[in-house]
C-alpha cells in the first residue's frame, strides 16, 4: 500500500479508523487530562466495537510472558529497595565523594546507571532525589546541578541490560514473535556503556547550561526530620547508650525481667548488636529479647534524679559514644513518628501503662507535648489527653502498622525517614544471591527469562526480602495496564497494512541513500512519538514497523530493533518525555526550556552513536 492508496482509503476502511484511534489515542496523552493506563483502557474498548480486532487479540497482552516479567521485576527491585542494597549504594556515593561536585556528578550516575541495570529506573530515580538533595544541601550548590545528571543516567540506564526497561523487553518479544532473532541479556551492555561514557563526559559540559540556576526550596516538602523531632523533644539529654561489659548481671535476662521502668525510670528503646561483621538494631519485641555481653542498649532515661555513675557501676554497664547524637545510623530499622489520640477514643484519660501501648503495638512513647509543654517524668504514667503529641519511638514497620491496627491513635506526622526505611536490612546478601542467581540463568539461557524472574522472586519471598503485600503494592499495574493497553495497536497495524504503508513511505524516502540513513530515519521517528507518548507505547508501535523494514530490504532485523529500543530509551529531550525527567522537574527547579536546552543536543549525539555502533556490533 502507498500514500496514493491512503488518500483513496474510504471513511470505513479499519486501516483509517486505526490511524485515527491512534492519532485520538496520542492528543489525549499530550493533553495529560485522563490516566494514561485509562486511555489505553479505553483504546481496547474502542477496537472492540469497531469490530477491527477480535477479544482474543485485543487482550493478548494478558497472555504475554514479558508482561509478567515485568511485574516480577517490579519484584526484583522492591527487594533491592526493602534489603536496603540500593541505599547501601547511595550511601556510599555521599562517603567517596566528598566535596568534589565533578566527582560526586560521575559517581552519581555510575551508581545509577549501574542500579538501574537491573531495577525500574523510575525507582532508582526516586531512590537518589532524596540523596541528592542531601548532598546538595551539604555542598551547598543548587539542586539543578545534579537532577538533570541523574535523569539522563536514570534513561541511560535502560540500555544497559536486556531486563533494565520495559522497552527492551517489547523489543525482543517482536524479534521472537516474528522468528528474526533474540537479544541476549548484555546484547545492549555495549552500547549502554558507550553511552554512559558520551553522557558523562556530555554532562561535564553541559551543567555549566545549568548553574546559573537559584537553589529551588519550594518543591522540597516541608517535613520534620528525626533530628528535628529529636531537638523538639529534647531527646538529646535524655537518650543515652551503654555497652554490656563482662559479668553484667543483665547477660542472660529478658528486657522484661530487669523491670527497670518500674524500678529505676529507664525504658530500653533498642539493642544494637553484631551480626555477621555488621550492627543490627532491634526495635521490635524486646520484651522477650535476651540481653548478652557486647550488647549496646539505647536508654531514654525519664527520671532526672538517678545517679547514672552509680547504676553503671551496679549493673557492670559502659557507656558507649552517641554518635552524632541522633537515630543517623538506625533509620534503617528504627523510626520516630508524632501521634495523637483519636477525639473520644477509649485512649483518652488512661495511661500508656494502663493501655499496655508497648504491649499492644511495639512502640515506646519517649515524649509528650501538651500545647506549648513538654512533659517530663515518667511519661509511661501519664494521664493522656485530647490534643496531646505523643513522640513514639521503635521499629518502622510496627509504626507504619499503628495506622491500621488501632481506632485510637492518629498518625500526625512521619519524619522524613520513613523513606529511608529498611524493613529486611539483615536479608541484604540474600537478595543479592537471588538477582545474580536471576542474572546467571538468564544470561546462560537454561530457563526463559520469565522464569528466571519468577525464580528470584520466589527465593526473595523465601529469604524474607519481600513480603507477598510489599510484592504485590510493588507492580506498577499502571504500567502494566498501559503496556497491555497499546499492544493492540501494533497488532492492528499490522493487520490492516499500516505497518506496510510506513515501511513503504520510509524506503521511498530513505531506502535509496544507505542503510545508515535508514536507521537514522527510525530512531529520528522514535523521537519524535516519543516526546507525545510513553517510550514503551514506542517501543510497541515502533518494532514491528522496524522489523518490517529489515525484512523488505532483506537485511537483518536486529540492528533494526536494536535502534528502536535504543530510541525509545532516549526521552532526553522534555520533561514529559519519561517520568524520571518527570520526577526531577520540580527538586531540580527546571523549566522545560532547559530539558529541550540539554536534550535535544545529547539526543543527536545518541543517535550518532547509536547508528555507527549498532552495525559494527549487530552487522546487516
Amino acid at each position: 500500500m502507498s500514500m496514493n492508496d491512503l488518500i483513496t482509503l474510504s471513511w470505513q476502511s479499519p486501516l483509517l479508523w486505526t490511524l485515527a484511534l491512534l492519532v485520538s489515542a496520542i492528543i489525549l496523552f499530550i493533553q495529560n487530562k485522563l490516566r494514561m493506563d485509562i486511555i489505553a483502557l479505553l483504546v481496547m474498548l474502542a477496537f472492540s466495537l469497531s469490530g477491527i480486532l477480535t477479544t482474543q487479540e485485543i487482550f493478548a497482552g494478558f497472555s504475554d510472558p514479558n508482561i509478567i516479567l515485568i511485574a516480577l521485576l517490579f519484584i526484583v527491585g522492591e527487594g533491592l529497595v526493602r534489603t536496603g542494597v540500593a541505599y547501601q549504594v547511595s550511601e556510599w556515593l555521599m562517603k567517596v565523594a566528598n566535596n568534589s561536585e565533578t566527582k560526586v556528578m560521575i559517581l552519581l550516575m555510575l551508581a545509577v546507571a549501574g542500579l538501574g541495570a537491573f531495577m525500574s529506573s523510575t525507582g532508582v530515580v526516586a531512590i537518589f532525589i532524596p540523596v541528592v538533595l542531601a548532598i546538595c544541601q551539604q555542598m551547598q550548590i543548587s539542586p539543578k546541578a545534579l537532577m538533570m545528571p541523574l535523569s539522563i543516567a536514570g534513561l541511560i540506564s535502560g540500555m544497559m541490560t536486556l531486563i533494565a526497561t520495559a522497552p527492551n523487553l517489547v523489543v525482543n518479544a517482536e524479534l521472537v514473535r516474528t522468528g528474526a532473532g533474540r537479544f541476549s541479556f548484555f546484547s545492549f551492555t555495549p552500547i549502554g556503556l558507550m553511552i554512559l561514557g558520551l553522557g558523562i563526559v556530555y554532562m561535564l559540559i553541559a551543567r555549566r547550561w545549568l548553574s546559573s540556576a537559584v537553589k529551588n526550596e519550594d518543591e522540597i516538602v516541608n517535613r520534620h526530620s528525626i533530628q528535628d523531632l529529636i531537638d523538639s523533644y529534647h531527646l538529646h539529654e535524655r537518650i543515652k547508650r551503654f555497652v554490656v561489659l563482662a559479668d553484667s548481671d543483665f547477660i542472660g535476662k529478658n528486657v522484661e525481667d530487669l523491670h527497670l521502668r518500674s524500678d529505676a525510670g529507664l525504658n530500653i528503646l533498642a539493642i544494637e548488636r553484631w551480626k555477621r561483621f555488621r550492627p543490627v538494631f532491634m526495635a521490635a519485641s524486646l520484651g522477650k529479647l535476651e540481653i548478652r555481653q557486647k550488647d549496646i542498649l539505647m536508654i531514654d532515661i525519664s527520671n532526672p534524679e538517678l545517679d547514672l555513675a552509680e547504676f553503671c557501676q551496679q549493673h557492670n554497664l559502659g557507656p558507649a559514644e552517641i554518635r552524632n547524637a541522633n537515630f543517623n545510623e538506625q533509620t534503617k530499622s528504627i523510626g520516630m513518628a508524632e501521634i495523637t489520640p483519636i477525639p473520644d477514643a477509649s485512649a483518652i484519660g488512661k495511661s500508656a501503662v494502663e493501655l499496655r501501648f508497648r504491649s499492644h503495638y511495639g512502640l515506646n512513647i519517649i515524649g509528650i507535648k501538651r500545647g506549648e509543654e513538654l512533659l517530663q517524668g515518667n511519661l509511661a504514667e501519664e494521664t493522656l489527653k485530647l490534643g496531646d503529641l505523643l513522640l513514639v519511638v521503635g521499629d518502622w514497620k510496627l509504626i507504619q502498622q499503628l495506622r491500621d491496627k488501632t481506632k485510637s491513635f492518629f498518625i500526625l506526622n512521619y519524619p522524613t525517614e520513613v523513606e529511608k526505611a529498611v524493613p529486611a536490612r539483615s536479608q541484604s546478601w540474600h537478595a543479592i544471591f537471588s538477582i545474580a542467581l536471576m542474572v546467571g540463568l538468564m544470561v546462560s539461557g537454561i530457563v526463559p527469562n520469565v522464569i528466571a524472574a519468577l525464580i528470584a522472586c520466589l527465593l526473595l519471598g523465601k529469604f524474607r526480602c519481600v513480603d507477598a503485600k510489599s510484592a504485590y503494592a510493588s507492580i506498577h499495574w499502571s504500567s502494566l495496564i498501559l503496556i497491555i493497553g497499546m499492544m493492540p495497536f501494533s497488532i492492528a497495524l499490522q493487520k490492516t497494512g499500516g505497518v506496510d504503508l510506513i515501511v513503504d513511505f520510509m524506503i521511498q524516502t530513505v531506502g535509496k541513500m544507505g542503510k545508515h540513513w535508514m536507521l537514522i530515519s527510525l530512531f529520528m521517528l522514535c523521537a519524535v512519538v516519543g516526546l507525545f507518548i510513553s517510550n514503551t507505547a514506542t517501543a510497541i508501535l515502533m518494532a514491528p514497523i522496524a522489523i518490517s523494514m529489515a525484512q523488505h530490504l532483506q537485511l537483518s532485523p536486529v540492528p533494526f530493533a536494536m535502534t528502536v529500543a535504543i530510541a525509545s530509551s532516549a526521552a532526553f529531550m522534555t520533561p514529559i518525555s519519561s517520568p524520571v525527567n518527570t520526577m526531577v522537574l520540580g527538586p531540580g527547579g527546571y523549566r522545560f526550556a532547559d530539558f529541550v536546552k540539554i536534550g535535544v543536543p545529547f539526543t543527536i549525539l545518541v543517535m550518532l552513536a547509536t547508528v555507527f555502533a549498532v552495525p559494527w556490533l549487530f552487522p546487516f
